[in-house]
């Protein structure tokens, strides 16, 4: 468990410079984006803040029968560049998850899947997908080039 502290606040400590340059081309064609998309209800704009955090969990989808959960989490658009709100929600979710943990992040809840598998839209939109894996040794921290241009591990 300190073990998770300890790089829980290295990564805080690194974040926290990039999120002043964190303005990309992405950005601007989010805002388009979501222009267009208007559709969106005060409900589910409500919805996002309901954590108090800039995030909250929309749905835990199963991994076939294994027991394994991957948390599907919808952030604030306004806030999608800011990693320390990443870090804050993979913390609080994974923290009593020793053995697997997968999270994985969007900023606009209709491209949220209902099940573990993706759909290359779906893909495309993901912000951040963490994986922690204790049985195949696998810790991964993906972003996508929009948040993390310089990142050797960026989402397609």
């Amino acid at each position: 468990m300190n073990k998770n502290i300890i790089c829980v606040l290295l990564f805080l400590a690194l974040s926290i410079p990039y999120t002043a340059f964190a303005e990309s081309e992405e950005d601007t064609a989010e805002a388009v984006d979501e222009t267009q998309t208007s559709t969106e209800t005060e409900a589910d704009k409500e919805a996002a803040l309901e954590s108090g955090n800039g995030w909250k969990t929309v749905f835990i989808a199963e991994l076939g029968n294994s027991g394994k959960k991957v948390h599907m989490v919808l952030v604030e658009q306004k806030r999608h560049t800011d990693k320390t709100l990443y870090s804050n929600a993979i913390s609080r979710i994974c923290q009593n998850e020793d053995e697997f943990c997968r999270v994985r992040f969007w900023s606009n809840a209709r491209y949220i899947p209902e099940r573990a598998a993706l759909t290359a839209e779906q893909n495309k939109q993901l912000k951040v997908d963490y994986l922690h894996n204790k049985a195949a040794g696998i810790r991964e921290l993906r972003w996508s080039c929009g948040i993390d241009p310089n990142s050797q591990n960026c989402l397609p």
